[in-house]
């Protein structure tokens, strides 16, 4: 049995009418769950997290779409998420371009910019959420939508299921995103979530926007 909470085995759904107490049964069922997920992650340790992450980057970089795709989008770590900068340091051993988010504050709007190197890493901003990204006057990275759009976007996350449904923290950023994705003519890139075991549950509950991911990938996959 994976872990999950209780009462979570058949997770509610939004929409078909959008019945108000539905949305709010929801909304509760997301934040129990986001509770739960916070508590596991403070419970690993530095060194436990540093394993895991070591794990999933070679994991990432013997991957067919990794190989495969040119234009890559990831995200920087926070404490709690896998950490990604060996891979990010092989998208650029590998002659792959990448982009990294910006979040833009009080809103569900999120570009993803061109970064230059892995050293560039280090002139970015860190914002008031304790997140590395361009500042909102850096208008000289490429955007990738305004481009050749992505082939290939690896996913942050709180906590996920087998079937692909995944518990992001509330703001809406990556759906949104990938609605723009579909947009493009390029159409719609790849999806993996990078996870720690600990954030793989029995089921997630989902509205009907949000959107599954393609892949997750995490220790016991």
């Amino acid at each position: 049995m994976l872990p999950g909470s209780p009462g979570l085995m058949e997770p509610p759904r939004e929409g078909g009418g959008g019945v108000p107490e539905m949305a709010a049964a929801l909304r509760a069922a997301k934040r129990a769950l986001r509770a739960e997920l916070r508590q596991r992650l403070r419970a690993m340790g530095t060194a436990e997290k540093q394993r895991q992450s070591r794990l999933l980057s070679r994991k990432v970089i013997g991957h067919s779409r990794y190989q495969e795709s040119k234009r890559i989008a990831i995200f920087l770590s926070m404490p709690d998420e896998i950490q990604t900068e060996e891979i990010i340091k092989d998208i650029f051993k590998q002659g792959k371009e990448c982009f990294i988010p910006r979040y833009k504050p009080d809103s569900n709007h999120m570009d993803m910019l061109k970064l230059s190197s892995a050293e560039d890493i280090s002139s970015l901003t860190l914002t008031s959420w304790n997140i590395l990204q361009p500042s909102d006057d850096d208008s000289a990275r490429e955007e990738a939508l305004a481009g050749g759009g992505l082939d290939l976007i690896f996913m942050p996350g709180l906590g996920f299921d087998k079937k692909g449904n995944r518990l992001g923290r509330g703001k809406g950023y990556y759906d949104t995103y990938l609605e723009r994705c579909m947009k493009h003519p390029s159409g719609k890139p790849y999806t993996i979530a990078l996870a720690f075991k600990e954030q793989i549950c029995e089921s997630v509950p989902v509205a009907e926007n949000d959107v599954q991911v393609d892949e997750i990938l995490y220790e016991d996959c």
